[in-house]
């Protein structure tokens, strides 16, 4: 008989089934009503997907998240491979870099807003900050260790140093550059959740700071267990990604995508 955890996708759901069975039984044994049972939860999930108001601020969400994460990259991209081929470069922007990396970008939210004001901008840039510093770090060392006789070969062969920058050392140090990517992608979700409960209009922060406003636990539950199932699904969609792009690289970076 086949091993069911050898079938891609079983492990997941089998840790997921083991996660419901304990928060129900854990809800029962204690009987908190703050601590609504796992089919409870569950049962509101209908309610909450069929609500346009609910749909609205999911999408709102993603938009947000989407948008910051793709800014970080088109920035964080460029000068982390400028970085890893310059020392100049590396030596400004490294202390930069190093002040920044520390505070959480959470904390940045109430001076962003005395900025930018309480609209997506404010969001967007905080989800923006909080992806780009991993992926400059992973681009960074990922072009720093492209070896020097691959650009002599290409210096030989009339590249510019630009042409030698997006043509040699890109594709190398892209496996380092997807595990950046697939750390902020969850950074990305995480900063999302936070500007989004601290600024409280639309997304899926104020959706679940609404449901314990009104106590309604359940819901607050079930918006919790939406906001996982869309990393999951992220993740997953990312990694499938990442193995279409660089699914030449050595297993090594599969494996330290997943620790990130």
């Amino acid at each position: 008989m086949k091993n069911l955890t050898a079938i891609p996708g079983v492990p997941p759901l089998i840790a997921c089934l083991c996660l419901l069975i304990a928060w129900q039984l854990l809800s029962m044994r204690w009987g908190l009503d703050s601590l609504p049972t796992a089919w409870e939860s569950l049962m509101e999930l209908p309610r909450i997907l069929n609500d346009p108001k609910a749909r609205y601020d999911i999408l709102s969400s993603v938009r947000r998240m989407m948008t910051g994460f793709v800014l970080a990259l088109a920035f964080a991209i460029p000068i982390g491979l400028m970085m890893g081929r310059s020392r100049k470069v590396a030596a400004f922007f490294n202390p930069l870099f190093m002040m920044i990396y520390p505070v959480p970008k959470a904390a940045l939210m109430p001076i962003i807003m005395l900025w930018l004001g309480i609209g997506d901008a404010s969001k967007t840039l905080v989800i923006f900050l909080g992806v780009s510093l991993p992926v400059i770090y992973h681009t960074y060392q990922g072009s720093k260790a492209v070896g020097e006789k691959l650009m002599w070969s290409g210096a030989a062969m009339g590249m510019t140093k630009r042409q030698q920058l997006f043509r040699i050392v890109l594709p190398a140090a892209m496996p380092e550059i997807m595990v950046g990517c697939r750390t902020g992608l969850v950074l990305a979700l995480i900063t999302m959740v936070t500007s989004e409960m601290i600024v409280r209009q639309a997304g899926i922060g104020n959706l679940i700071y609404n449901s314990l406003d009104l106590a309604q636990y359940s819901a607050t539950y079930a918006t919790i267990v939406i906001v996982g199932v869309l990393g999951f699904v992220l993740d997953l969609a990312f990694e499938k990604l990442r193995g279409i792009v660089v699914g030449w690289a050595d297993p090594v970076h599969a494996i330290a995508v997943g620790s990130a």
